[in-house]
């Protein structure tokens, strides 16, 4: 219920409600697009990853309260076979899946279509809107991951470095917030295609933000000279990853062999760093600004590399590698939330198309869990908790519900042992805005 008022608020479901067109005949529907987009994504949060598992929560009545159901009980359904069941079943959520972006005229059942381009800008919008003030610098956070397939999925392929048929989806957070969820196949360069979602977003964020100062960074996949040659051209900075080679080895060889001395005699790991400027032999348009950590390890030496657009009188080299680019690796915790706790894996329709709604419908439920966070649980021991510790320790809690003629009660147990934190919770977001229970 806390992230229903949330999502009421802040319009979220709403909107991203509008980038589906409804082709059915309006006299015969029940369920809403709104309704349906509501129930799975509630239904996501809530750790019911699968479409099976709607033929039982059709009959939950807080859940039917929360996408925005009427008839919680379902007694007014328009058939008898339906009477009972307040919300939807799995085979009429599959339609929001399963229907191609050219509709059929002779189709009887996949009449809900859904706008790709409008659910991508949906996630930088309400980035935007949960910022009522100008930031004066953002960080954009780039990676590929993968996501397993275990079927004959369309586009399904064998990547060599996961050991796996897998796709191959692109993600692009600042700070905790998901600003692009790209599924792809695995048949490509781990970067393919992230120049036109960073244009893309970089464009949004620039017609709310003129001024707003914007940096690019993501490990070594990402350093090739198209994206970096735009980032130039576009006033937008970027720090990347640099796969050694023995040029830039040779650059810092001095450093290592100095790192390994220190190491030897202290027992501890060494670290040196060494800023100059490179270029590669034929993929680069110029030269660039390149940090390497000459570090040593009791056991080996670990020689690492960043190129970046920053000049040095801005930042050197040991606060460039250690906190600005070291902290990219927060990003691996959002990944994995996304997958693990939200289900974006969960890629095991037959085509990409449907495939690619399921991991918006886990974007979708990440940003409402994210709005939680920060609205609800600003300052509390679960700030920076997972959506799946958030769940289990606030959101799945035991009630007793009783339905009058004039209201509803959801009783919570006295014994409930995070009683006071769910109050405080309740209480940011009356804070926030009105709450109405």
């Amino acid at each position: 219920m806390l992230l229903r008022e949330v999502a009421r608020h802040t319009g979220l479901l709403r909107r991203f409600a509008r980038c589906f067109t409804d082709y059915r005949d309006p006299k015969l529907i029940e369920h809403p697009v709104e309704e349906l987009v509501a129930q799975r994504v509630l239904a996501l949060v809530q750790g019911y990853e699968d479409l099976n598992d709607h033929d039982a929560l059709r009959d939950d009545m807080l859940l039917a309260l929360a996408v925005g159901k009427g008839d919680l009980t379902g007694e007014q359904r328009l058939r008898q076979r339906d009477r009972g069941h307040a919300l939807a079943g799995k085979s009429t959520l599959n339609r929001l899946e399963r229907t191609p972006a050219k509709l059929e005229p002779t189709e009887r059942y996949k009449k809900i279509v859904y706008d790709a381009a409008a659910i991508e800008t949906l996630f930088t919008e309400d980035f935007i809107r949960a910022h009522p003030h100008a930031p004066e610098e953002l960080i954009l956070d780039l990676d590929a991951t993968d996501d397993p397939l275990h079927g004959q999925q369309e586009g399904r392929f064998f990547h060599g470095y996961y050991g796996c048929y897998c796709y191959l989806p692109l993600y692009i957070f600042c700070g905790d917030f998901l600003l692009c969820a790209k599924l792809r196949t695995a048949n490509r360069d781990g970067s393919a295609g992230a120049l036109e979602e960073v244009e893309r977003i970089v464009v949004q964020l620039r017609a709310a933000w003129p001024r707003v100062s914007i940096t690019l960074r993501a490990d070594s996949g990402f350093a090739r000279e198209e994206l970096m040659k735009w980032c130039e051209q576009h006033e937008v900075d970027y720090i990347f990853g640099l796969a050694r080679n023995s040029r830039l080895e040779a650059e810092i060889s001095d450093q290592l062999a100095a790192a390994q001395a220190q190491s030897r005699a202290s027992g501890k790991p060494v670290r040196i760093f060494k800023d100059f400027t490179y270029q590669t032999l034929n993929s680069w348009s110029r030269s660039r600004r390149v940090v390497g950590k000459a570090e040593h390890l009791p056991d080996k030496s670990n020689p690492r590399f960043v190129v970046t657009s920053y000049p040095l009188p801005r930042i050197a080299a040991v606060p460039l590698y250690e906190e600005l680019y070291c902290a990219r690796g927060d990003m691996e915790n959002r990944i994995k939330e996304q997958q693990l706790g939200l289900f974006a894996d969960r890629t095991s329709t037959a085509t990409m198309r449907a495939n690619q709604l399921r991991l918006w419908l886990a974007a979708v439920a990440y940003a409402l869990i994210n709005h939680l966070r920060h609205i609800g649980l600003r300052d509390t021991e679960f700030a920076r908790a997972q959506a799946s510790t958030i769940r289990c320790r606030l959101l799945k809690i035991g009630a007793r519900v009783t339905i009058s003629a004039r209201r509803i009660v959801a009783a919570l147990s006295s014994a409930f042992p995070l009683q006071a934190l769910f109050a405080r919770v309740l209480a940011n977001l009356q804070r926030v805005y009105p709450l109405r229970i």
